[in-house]
């Protein structure tokens, strides 16, 4: 369970660093310049990443139940997920109402990801995991909205077409990701 922390500090870590210490980023940026800073980012995140899969592979090798979650909230996680991959899509795909309605679907995305997750699963090393993505995504959602009326950032208005594109790049990667990746990759086979 440690390494699964220590990879959840490092990567929640970093990605929260805009959140609690902005002008501490700011300063960084201007001593090591834009791609001094990313590569540091990305290296520090990338790091966290492979000990939060290590971690967890460890973690689910001694097995603490915390609580039995119904059979029926395993089906419920599979529309939480669905709705995420469309969350995630739609920071991707320019031009989206979805977008323009949340300024941070991504952050959204991981926020229903997580609370699916945590009514599918009650193990120990799962509350940990989801529990974590999801204050993180809780709170960095609430402080970039923040910001974002504070800066007066307005994002641009989306289309039809875009929402389609959007609905169908999310739901196919759903579908690949549930039916396929899933089993192959978390050892978990979700449908």
């Amino acid at each position: 369970m440690l390494v699964l922390i220590l990879g959840l500090v490092l990567f929640l870590g970093t990605h929260s660093i805009r959140i609690f210490a902005d002008g501490w980023r700011t300063q960084q940026l201007a001593r090591r310049g834009e791609l001094g800073w990313k590569a540091v980012y990305s290296i520090v995140s990338i790091i966290g990443f492979i000990l939060i899969v290590y971690g967890f592979g460890l973690a689910r090798q001694h097995p603490t139940l915390l609580y039995v979650p119904p059979m029926w909230l395993r089906h419920l996680n599979g529309l939480f997920t669905l709705i995420a991959f469309i969350l995630v899509a739609a920071a991707y795909v320019p031009g989206n109402r979805i977008k323009q309605r949340l300024g941070h679907p991504m952050l959204a995305g991981v926020k229903t990801w997580a609370f699916g997750h945590l009514l599918a699963t009650g193990m120990l090393h799962d509350v940990v995991l989801f529990g974590a993505f999801l204050i993180w995504a809780g709170v960095d959602f609430m402080v970039s909205r923040r910001r974002d009326r504070a800066m007066g950032i307005v994002y641009p208005a989306g289309t039809l077409g875009r929402d389609i594109v959007t609905l169908v790049v999310g739901v196919v990667g759903w579908a690949i990701f549930a039916f396929a990746l899933h089993a192959w990759l978390i050892g978990v086979k979700p449908m």
